[in-house]
């Protein structure tokens, strides 16, 4: 398991890839590999004892609690430490003060976005995909952290060459931030262009004080020996970016 380096002491970050040397074998070649997605007709069980691995590796650092959401790209953003919950959280972000308590979120082309405290005594994990970018995510997640966040971390996700989308896509983004014009490139076919998620949310980013991001330099949709992407194939397994702050 690779983590990010440059984060403050005992921050933990990084994101899963489809190799992983205890992935249980599948039936359906579009999920082979560690899929940790329960919605994409995967064997619940397989996927299960996959979560089950991860949790094993992370509790060697102390972690003693993963918490998973059912995301719908909204900018529904949760704050959780020591309740338990019996039913999954609706939404796209999870916010935590709690030592020992690991924040899951599921990806295959949407940008995965880690945010935490200088002091590491707080940390967020979001899930931004378009829509959840253009309609304020991030935003709304900086404004429920009891801290201000001073640096994030972008996971793979797919890249500007990569990810078509129409004029409305471009304008959701455009009438909110004029300035993110330089995040789309036009393309041949008329009223198409080729948006940069990175991009868009460094922007957003530095507009609400954090200048140091790292990350943001892969392709989930290219780099299909790493990643898992929704774009490449429809039905597919999801990665997962996980942070916890060590016990």
């Amino acid at each position: 398991m690779q983590f990010v380096q440059g984060l403050p002491q005992g921050i933990y970050v990084g994101q899963t890839h489809i190799q992983h040397t205890k992935a249980l074998p599948s039936g359906k070649p579009e999920l082979d590999g560690f899929n940790l997605a329960l919605h994409v007709n995967d064997d619940p069980q397989r996927v299960q004892q996959h979560r089950m691995i991860l949790l094993d590796e992370f509790s060697q650092f102390g972690v003693n609690k993963i918490t998973w959401m059912t995301q719908t790209h909204s900018t529904i953003c949760h704050t959780i430490n020591d309740e338990i919950t019996f039913e999954a959280l609706i939404g796209d972000g999870l916010i935590t003060q709690k030592q020992g308590h690991a924040l899951m979120m599921m990806t295959a082309d949407c940008l995965p976005v880690v945010l935490g405290s200088a002091d590491g005594t707080e940390i967020a994990n979001l899930h931004a995909g378009w829509r959840g970018l253009a309609g304020g995510i991030i935003e709304n997640t900086i404004i429920q952290m009891q801290t201000q966040p001073t640096w994030a971390w972008l996971g793979a996700a797919i890249s500007q060459p990569c990810f078509e989308i129409g004029t409305e896509v471009k304008d959701a983004f455009c009438s909110k931030y004029t300035e993110l014009e330089t995040a789309f490139k036009r393309a041949e076919q008329a009223g198409k262009y080729y948006a940069d998620l990175y991009a868009i949310a460094r922007y957003v980013l530095k507009q609400h004080g954090i200048e140091t991001v790292l990350g943001g330099d892969q392709c989930s949709y290219s780099q299909d020996q790493d990643f898992y992407s929704y774009r490449r194939h429809a039905k597919t397994g999801r990665m997962a970016t996980f942070v916890f702050m060590q016990k």
